[in-house]
């Protein structure tokens, strides 16, 4: 059912900070359930025409530039998008004054009346997500599929409310929602039916003081389940298995071992080359390895998280196979782009931290020509040096991190530091030769070049196209 906190709003001030895709739809779903809405942003109006003529001037009021923080004097709740710091003293201002600041998540599962499924993790969210949403839409079941990937939760969360308010029934059996830290710091209801967590790995120390700190964030998506409820974990990441002590949930997990803990409630595990599964109570075996589309490792592991949910959502096995079949992958990551002379061009954009990198290194067999750099996030290079001189014949270093890389590798034979995107795709053509594979893995956020991973990988799979055949 819908929260009955929702129907409090009714009047209340609420000021929505940043004006991403998130805070766009957070102020479309308050409007709809009648709050006064104000958003604001730091970005002057100029940077923010594109965005702005996506909601309602004359009912909600716009505070942008160097002003923006005073749509808090006034605010009763504020929403914050994912990357607004939580942290920040103006906001601080507002809980002294008792003023509660919650996330778009937060604010977004109070309106939905669908069973919640969410994930987070360093890595993989995105394409277990996507592989969920296929296993239930396959199903037959009707699914919302976003959160962080995507489509903002505050999207499926107004039809909700809508349906809700005019007596009809809820769109959406599931919603399937890629969740990331930085939306679990403002948690305060937000209750997932199934809950896990993929794996954490060192990112966003630009954000966060430690590691520790990181994965308390992440460790919130459990907060608020019950014993009703399944919290699931990779056994294989040592800081997350430790994690599933202390849950009100039943644990579950899923590791690429041949046996599970007898702690759990059972799980999703590798014997041989078949994926196995316990979760409904009796052993059942979903497919072979070589029966997944998608390659890598750390693939296998994000497919029995998806087989884990898909069955305790009522999925039969026929339409999970179907699935692992045929699923391609994400767009951005590990996505064949082009096979050139020989030489295959794969666009792994959203490696956006060292441990993505390493994966996306340990997925492929052949030789690797790298493109790598951009704006770091605080990552380790230097855990890169090993696979980069086993794997990579070329390291070619693009944006800000580019020095921090080459540093990491010192003493690696063939490192070209590119003056432009441009430039780097086609040092890697020029060098790369047949049974190759140029690999754009960054290993780095993009924000000092492009406007996001999807923008830099697309410039990408642009520039291997234009290449003469």
């Amino acid at each position: 059912m819908v929260s009955e906190d929702t129907m409090e709003l009714t009047g209340t001030k609420v000021t929505v900070m940043g004006l991403a895709r998130s805070g766009v739809a957070a102020a479309r779903l308050l409007q709809a359930a009648g709050a006064q809405v104000t958003v604001a942003d730091r970005k002057e109006r100029s940077e923010l025409e594109a965005v702005l003529k996506q909601v309602d001037g004359s009912r909600i009021g716009i505070t942008v530039g160097s002003q923006y923080e005073t749509a808090l004097d006034t605010a009763e709740l504020v929403v914050i998008s994912p990357g607004v710091p939580y942290r920040m003293e103006a906001l601080e201002r507002v809980r002294r004054r008792g003023v509660k600041v919650i996330s778009e998540l937060e604010l977004a599962a109070r309106f939905l009346s669908a069973t919640i499924l969410a994930l987070t993790g360093t890595n993989g969210k995105s394409t277990t997500v996507t592989l969920i949403g296929k296993m239930l839409q396959e199903s037959g079941k009707r699914v919302f599929v976003g959160g962080n990937l995507g489509t903002a939760l505050s999207e499926a969360a107004e039809q909700s409310f809508q349906a809700h308010r005019q007596g009809l029934p809820s769109p959406y059996d599931f919603a399937v929602v890629e969740v990331s830290s930085f939306q679990l710091e403002t948690v305060d209801q937000f209750h997932p039916w199934i809950a896990a967590i993929l794996n954490v790995t060192v990112d966003h120390q630009d954000r966060y003081e430690s590691i520790d700190e990181y994965v308390a964030a992440k460790r919130r998506i459990f907060e608020n389940q019950k014993p009703t409820d399944f919290a699931l974990f990779n056994l294989d990441d040592q800081r997350v298995a430790a994690l599933r002590h202390g849950v009100k949930a039943r644990v579950l997990g899923f590791t690429r071992q041949s046996s599970l803990p007898s702690d759990l409630n059972g799980g999703t595990y590798l014997e041989d080359d078949r994926i196995v599964t316990t979760v409904t109570g009796a052993r059942q075996e979903v497919c072979r390895r070589s029966e997944i589309k998608i390659i890598g490792n750390h693939n296998v592991e994000n497919v029995m998280a998806a087989v884990t949910y898909a069955l305790l959502s009522g999925c039969p096995l026929d339409s999970i196979r179907r699935v692992l079949a045929t699923f391609p992958g994400l767009e951005h990551a590990l996505e064949i782009v082009r096979d050139r002379r020989g030489v295959r061009f794969v666009n792994d954009s959203k490696g956006t931290n060292v441990d993505a990198t390493l994966k996306a290194l340990e997925s492929i067999d052949q030789p690797i020509w790298l493109i790598a750099g951009g704006r770091d996030k605080g990552g380790d290079f230097s855990r890169l040096a090993p696979a980069i001189r086993q794997r990579v014949k070329g390291l070619i270093l693009i944006g800000e991190a580019a020095p921090l890389l080459a540093n990491a590798v010192a003493g690696f034979p063939s490192i070209v530091r590119a003056a432009s995107f441009k430039e780097a795709v086609q040092s890697a053509a020029d060098g790369a030769v047949s049974g190759d594979v140029v690999l754009l893995s960054p290993a780095c956020a993009s924000f000092d070049m492009f406007a996001d991973y999807q923008d830099r990988g697309r410039q990408f799979k642009a520039l291997v196209q234009s290449l003469p055949v």
